[in-house]
């Protein structure tokens, strides 16, 4: 299992926790597969932006009217975290189904 996130995050780091035999990617530092943000997209959709965060209110109008993969590949921070990768399957987040959906209740 692979988890792409930022190791600033808390939940990114909670999840680590209670997957420690997950490998982790910092999406600022490491940068995403080829391939997988567009896969995580098509999955997704508009919900890999994180239009709550600091990045997101610090981006002007016309940014955030941009492509959401060319804002997210400009701006890492963006995407909703963690992104888990178990076996080419893709999940967002860290609520209850996910942890579920993980064995990680």
């Amino acid at each position: 299992m692979k988890i792409y996130g930022l190791k600033t995050c808390d939940t990114c780091r909670k999840v680590l926790k209670q997957l420690p035999d997950s490998t982790f990617s910092d999406i600022r530092g490491d940068g995403m597969p080829d391939g997988l943000l567009e896969a995580a997209y098509a999955a997704f959709g508009a919900k890999l932006v994180n239009t709550r965060s600091t990045t997101w209110r610090g981006l002007s109008e016309e940014e955030r009217a941009g492509e959401p993969l060319d804002l997210l590949r400009a701006h890492p921070a963006l995407m909703k975290r963690p992104l888990i990768e178990r076996n080419g399957e893709l999940f967002l987040g860290w609520d209850q189904n996910v942890r579920a959906a993980l064995g990680a209740a």
